[in-house]
């Protein structure tokens, strides 16, 4: 399995440095941040793209249980709160917590945890694989049988979330940007990671109507509102809600062609 990027929330430093000592123990998980608070926290949601995150349930502000209510229907990490009180464990695995962790915090009790947790992620990527290999499988059976198999613009797209999966259209999609290991795919106005390569992502979806214009962008073409020419060589288009996505100087030109031919 890949290594697993972990975020610590909690408002007490000694607290956070406590999580960090424990993971000491498993190399496969990789801190990518701290948070003092829920507001740092659904920020760094975004920023860092956590796997897994370990969440105090009291904190000033926005506690933990508040965390998940303003994150509803959107990509959410797995969970692990994290307290001094037991009294808040059945309002946690509500909330669809993996695991609730009370301070202080045993290393038995945290390794439990972590075997949970590479169990459970090991269940979504093979999840995951088993569609990919499906749709493959599918196309190619109908490629033999003398009939076109189901096109890349028609397999939707495996999204996780807190409970469950969300299947997106690709009809739905405005835009996919690489982040570090994974995309984030932009489709009604909101942003959806999914542990998957853009290169992966491009391959899955119909040429004609998305095309790579950035070593890090893929941009459905109907979304294209207009192009604009920079000085320095590269583009920028706009999209019809208005995003600016970059488009290198060697993409331009299959852009152009792309649009013009979708234009037909």
């Amino acid at each position: 399995m890949a290594e697993i990027r972990a975020l610590i929330v909690d408002d007490e430093p000694l607290a956070r440095r406590g999580v960090r000592q424990l993971l000491a123990a498993h190399p496969d998980i990789v801190v990518v941040g701290e948070c003092r608070n829920g507001r740092e926290a659904l920020r760094a949601f975004d920023a860092v793209a956590p796997d897994l995150v370990f969440l105090d349930v009291q904190m000033p502000g926005l506690d933990g249980f508040g965390v998940v209510r303003e994150r509803a229907g959107r990509r959410m990490p797995f969970l692990v709160f994290v307290t001094a009180f037991d009294e808040f464990a059945v309002r946690a695995f509500e909330a669809h917590a993996l695991d609730y962790l009370v301070k202080p915090l045993s290393q038995s009790r945290f390794d439990a945890t972590i075997r949970r947790v590479r169990e459970r992620l090991g269940l979504v990527e093979a999840s995951e694989l088993a569609a990919r290999l499906a749709a493959l499988l599918s196309a190619d059976a109908g490629r033999r049988n003398g009939r076109p198999g189901p096109g890349a613009g028609e397999r939707r797209i495996a999204v996780p979330t807190a409970t469950g999966r969300l299947l997106l259209d690709p009809a739905e999609i405005d835009w996919i940007e690489a982040r570090d290991y994974y995309a984030g795919i932009h489709a009604g106005g909101q942003r959806h990671l999914v542990r998957e390569s853009l290169a992966s992502l491009e391959q899955r979806l119909d040429p004609s109507e998305f095309v790579r214009v950035h070593r890090s962008a893929l941009v459905r073409l109907d979304r294209i509102r207009e192009l604009h020419a920079g000085s320095d060589g590269d583009s920028v288009a706009i999209l019809l809600d208005g995003t600016q996505v970059p488009v290198s100087r060697r993409r331009r030109e299959r852009l152009n062609a792309s649009l013009r031919l979708h234009s037909r």
